[in-house]
């Protein structure tokens, strides 16, 4: 299309000088001589012609019969360019000068040569080049040559008539410089075609490949080949295909697949293609870790890993990893394995697969918890008649325990994290049997753990009564439920305990203090621990008699009789008892006075001690005899200036007496002897008056002082015999 353009150009250029010529054609220079034209360039004609004088250029015009083209030259030779292949022209030439252009000189034939052929060059082996092209117009023969593009070594040249030739014994990965030209029928070549081609290098030799089998990645190196500018390496299984590229001599291919088969071959590649793989590698990569892995506990204790077999895998090992750190691992052709395990831990599953590759990827982690340990130390530290405290040591894997007391049909159960429990709501002297099992949250309940029986206290007994017996000994009755237990009844106050025990159902307590209040309350014993307390009963002793009781005569028909406090006694009454009768009195003291006492008479002397709430104790004391009676009519009569005689009428009974004369010159005092009613006083005083008491004597030896007195003055006159003057009675003081 370029061409078109151009040719239009030329022919409008033409006309203008061709009118030209015309308005001056008497001043053209001369017309030129073609010497001789030709061909040397299929695209071009060169023209030879004689210098035209005052020409100062020359229109060379070259004619096929339907194209004209023109060209302008400054002289000799000139060019026509733009001109088609084995084509024959008409050449003239005209000369031009400031004045005009001159007409056509006589016309030359002139024909192109041959076009050079458009080859295209290839290395289909790395000790050849092909050269082919396409058939040029008029040409019945080429010209082919070959040489190093170094310009060393020799040139090889061929001569075909055909479109294609093939060089061969050539150096591998070798810059070539190839040249081609056609030729006519007359044997003149056409043009050149001068391209370059390299020949392809030579497949890569020593090749090496290194497998990591943890990476899946291989290393692949090689010896260098000649004019190899890239390498690539290609891995090939049946579902994959993997490579890597470089320009040094190793390569690393990597994300392999575990467990295939891989062939490895090298590529060496230049700008002529690449090399053709002669040999390969054969690759095995590590075996995938093993799939489908069950791990199962049966019986307990034992533990059975099996898992699929894979590819490639020539032996398996699996390890087992518990939780304190512990690792064992079993090495097998097989696809299982048996190991011993233990309660309470939990067991980390790895399966390996091995060959010569190595170890296969870390699959999945199984983790597998084996069930909790049963308690084995299972020890009741308490047990009531309702409740069971349970304590235990922790066991490993726990929790959670479960405690569970079972009797018949009744279940009582409690759950706890802590090693202990405590079962209430229990019924009294009764045998539980006794679970405790252990819990987790993977795994459950332990449901073999071992029982123990376990039996409550007994139930508390319940006091039906408390009976006193002729002999002061306290008898408790009770009511119990209980098999085979001891009974133990405790009387509690301020004076103590007191016990007694029985396998029935009453014991006897004796010598229990007077005067005293007790709590009263019964506790069964078995094997299995004691029961709660009874209610208590209150029992209350009769009050203690006084420890001491003192009569003392008042007058001669008064005694006060008086007593020591007795304990825990409110009232008391006493009562003196004779063959004259009885003398009593009731009080809240500790004294009590009795009237209507006959004197020298024998008493029995009785006290009653009685309690707030009315029980008595009879309290007995020697006897008790009342007082000689006064003597009556008691006289003084004169013996001399100083003597005095004291006469009486005796009481009955035989009773000593005392006579004491009290006057203000002293006191004088005489004691008849046994028997007698007088009494004799000498060296008393005259004109004194005296208080006579005549007292009987105890038998202790104590003179009474409630007798009457009387008053006697004794004068210093008169007769020396004879009474003495009365002056009259004194009461008793």
């Amino acid at each position: 299309m370029a061409g078109r353009p151009k040719k239009c150009l030329s022919f409008i250029g033409f006309s203008l000088i061709c009118l030209k010529m015309v308005a001056s054609a008497n001043t053209a220079p001369e017309i030129p001589t073609i010497d001789q034209a030709y061909s040397k360039i299929s695209t071009s004609i060169t023209v030879e012609w004689a210098t035209v004088p005052g020409a100062t250029s020359y229109l060379l015009t070259a004619e096929d019969g339907g194209t004209v083209i023109e060209t302008m030259v400054a002289n000799s030779p000139g060019t026509v360019t733009g001109l088609k292949a084995a084509t024959l022209y008409q050449i003239t030439v005209r000369s031009v000068s400031a004045t005009g252009r001159s007409p056509a000189s006589l016309p030359k034939q002139a024909k192109t040569v041959l076009a050079a052929p458009i080859l295209e060059v290839s290395s289909p082996s790395p000790d050849s080049i092909l050269v082919q092209w396409e058939a040029v117009y008029m040409a019945i023969g080429f010209s082919v040559s070959i040489m190093r593009a170094n310009g060393l070594g020799r040139i090889w040249k061929e001569n075909t008539t055909n479109t294609s030739l093939t060089f061969t014994r050539l150096d591998a990965g070798t810059l070539y410089t190839i040249k081609a030209y056609a030729w006519n029928a007359n044997g003149t070549p056409g043009d050149d075609s001068i391209c370059n081609q390299r020949t392809s290098p030579r497949a890569p030799a020593s090749i090496q490949v290194s497998l990591d089998g943890g990476a899946l990645k291989a290393s692949v190196s090689w010896a260098p080949t000649e004019g190899a500018f890239n390498y690539t390496v290609m891995a090939l299984s049946d579902s994959s295909e993997l490579s890597c590229s470089t320009t040094l001599s190793a390569c690393t291919i990597s994300s392999l697949q575990c467990g295939t088969e891989y062939l490895i071959s090298v590529l060496a590649s230049n700008d002529a293609g690449s090399s053709k793989s002669t040999s390969s590698e054969a690759l095995k990569t590590v075996a995938c870790a093993p799939g489908r892995v069950t791990i199962q506990e049966d019986p307990p204790g034992h533990l059975s890993v099996a898992w699929s077999n894979v590819d490639l895998g020539d032996y398996y090992v699996a390890f087992v990893k518990s939780d304190d750190g512990l690792e064992v691992h079993c090495n097998t052709s097989l696809t299982q394995c048996n190991f011993l395990s233990e309660c309470g831990f939990t067991y980390f599953i790895s399966v390996f697969a091995y060959n010569k590759a190595g170890q296969s990827p870390l699959g999945d982690v199984f983790n597998y918890t084996t069930a909790p340990c049963c308690p084995s130390d299972i020890n009741p530290v308490l047990v009531s008649s309702d409740r069971v405290e349970i304590v235990w040591s922790p066991v490993r894997g726990a929790e959670l325990y479960e405690t569970k007391a079972v009797d018949g049909f009744k279940v009582v159960e409690c759950n706890d994290t802590a090693p202990a429990c405590t079962l209430s709501a229990l019924e009294c002297d009764t045998k539980y049997n006794v679970t405790v099992y252990s819990f987790s949250e993977v795994r459950g309940s332990n449901m073999s753990c071992t029982s123990r029986f376990v039996t409550t206290a007994p139930c508390s007994p319940e006091i039906k009564n408390v009976s006193k017996d002729a002999f002061s000994m306290i008898r408790v009755h009770w009511r119990s439920t209980n098999d085979d237990a001891t009974y133990t009844v405790t009387a509690q106050g301020e004076k103590g305990l007191y016990r007694c025990s029985s396998k029935g159902e009453s014991c006897v307590m004796g010598s229990l203090p007077c005067g005293s209040v007790f709590s009263v309350t019964a506790v069964a014993e078995t094997q299995a621990g004691r029961s709660l307390p009874s209610f208590s009963v209150p029992l209350e002793t009769v009050p203690c008699c006084p420890a001491g009781l003192t009569v003392t005569q008042v007058t001669q028909s008064v005694i006060n009789v008086s007593w020591t406090v007795g304990t825990g006694a409110q009232t008391y009454v006493t009562v003196l008892e004779s063959h004259t009768g009885q003398s009593k009195c009731l009080t809240h003291q500790n004294q009590c006075l009795l009237g209507c006492i006959t004197c020298g008479v024998n008493y029995t002397v009785a006290l009653k001690a009685i309690s707030a709430t009315g029980l008595t104790a009879d309290c007995t004391y020697q006897s008790y005899s009342s007082s000689a009676c006064c003597p009556l009519g008691v006289k003084l009569y004169r013996l001399s200036p100083n003597g005095i005689r004291i006469y009486w009428q005796a009481s009955r009974g035989s009773t000593n007496y005392s006579t004491d004369l009290y006057g203000s010159k002293g006191i004088f005092t005489c004691a008849p002897r046994a028997g007698l009613s007088f009494c004799d006083v000498t060296e008393i005083p005259c004109g004194d008056v005296y208080t006579v008491m005549v007292s009987p004597v105890a038998e202790t030896g104590l003179k009474l002082t409630f007798c009457p007195k009387k008053i006697y003055s004794v004068t210093c006159s008169g007769s020396t015999l004879g009474m003495v003057i009365y002056r009259g009675k004194r009461n008793a003081e």
